[in-house]
């Protein structure tokens, strides 16, 4: 006899990248609602700028994507592009099933990686090449 797994409701919320910082900033959105993602999907990039914590000669800003570990459906990304998010807040919400209603407490967190990436490197020259 084959079981199934019940369906599972999952949460990403912003994890503390840094411990200087208090919010990020969604750079970029990779997928939207209603799209099954695989592991290895990226979700979303968040870029942290950490110029009100020390004095500094440039800018401490960094770069992050996260990447889903485990095959879910996004449900709602309740933030877009260029919104700052504080530190817990939620930043997606997937469930294991397409049609599962989402409106239930998430079961736990979602299984993502999250890596450092290189940003928009126009801030680094006037764009000639």
């Amino acid at each position: 006899m084959i079981t199934f797994a019940p369906s599972v409701i999952l949460t990403l919320n912003l994890p503390r990248l840094n411990e200087l910082m208090t919010t990020a900033r969604v750079e970029k959105i990779h997928a939207g609602p209603g799209v099954l993602l695989e592991p290895g999907s990226a979700v979303l990039d968040l870029r942290v700028d950490l110029s009100d914590s020390f004095a500094h000669d440039c800018p401490p800003v960094s770069f992050y994507r996260i990447v889903l570990r485990e095959r879910a459906w996004l449900r709602d990304l309740p933030n877009a592009p260029g919104a700052d998010i504080e530190v817990g807040a939620p930043l997606a919400r997937f469930s294991t099933e397409e049609r599962e209603p989402v409106q239930e407490q998430p079961s736990r967190l979602a299984r993502v990686a999250i890596a450092g990436i290189v940003g928009d490197d126009s801030a680094w020259h006037d764009g000639a090449s």
